[in-house]
C-alpha cells in the first residue's frame, strides 16, 4: 500500500503589484543610483509573500531629476508610498515611482529610534534629539491615513 500525496492549493489567489498601483514598501538598501525595497502592500490590502522592487534616482522625484540623491531620499528602514511603472520578471523587480507629491517616505526613524515628523517636502526631524534628516516625504492624503 503506497502513501497518498496530495498538493493543497490556499483558496485565496495572491494579489500582485499591478502597473499603477500604489504600493506600500520598505527600503532595503540604498546606493547612489537607486533603493532596492520590498513591496509589504498593494494598496491596503497586506501581501502573503513580500516582492523585491526598485526605485531608480530619476523616478524619485518629479522636477529637478538631475540634483537627486538617493541617500537625501530614502534610508533603509523607512516606510515608502510608491506607484508602480513597470512589472518585474523572473529576474529583475518591479519598477516604482515616488514623482508625485503623494507618495515618498510616511514613516522614518531617527538614529536615536524615535518615529521622525515632517518638517516639509524634503525634511524629517526627530522629535527627542531635534536632528534634520533630508527624505523625500509624502504628502499622505486622508484615505491613505490607517494606524
Amino acid at each position: 500500500q503506497l502513501p497518498i500525496v496530495s498538493v493543497v492549493r490556499d483558496t485565496e489567489s495572491q494579489l500582485l503589484p499591478d502597473v499603477g498601483a500604489v504600493v506600500t514598501c520598505k527600503v532595503c538598501s540604498i546606493n547612489s543610483r537607486f533603493a532596492k525595497v520590498h513591496i509589504l502592500y498593494v494598496g491596503s490590502t497586506p501581501l502573503k509573500s513580500t516582492f523585491r522592487g526598485t526605485i531608480r534616482k530619476e523616478d524619485i522625484r518629479a522636477t529637478e531629476k538631475d540634483k537627486v540623491e538617493v541617500y537625501k531620499s530614502f534610508r533603509p528602514g523607512d516606510i515608502v508610498l510608491a506607484k508602480v511603472i513597470s512589472l518585474g520578471d523572473a529576474q529583475s523587480n518591479y519598477l516604482l515611482s515616488t514623482a508625485e507629491n503623494e507618495l515618498g517616505v510616511v514613516v522614518a526613524r531617527s538614529e536615536a529610534g524615535v518615529q521622525m515628523v515632517p518638517i516639509s517636502w524634503c525634511e524629517m526631524q526627530c522629535p527627542r534629539t531635534h536632528t534634520k534628516d533630508f527624505r523625500k516625504v509624502a504628502r499622505v492624503q486622508p484615505q491613505f491615513l490607517q494606524t
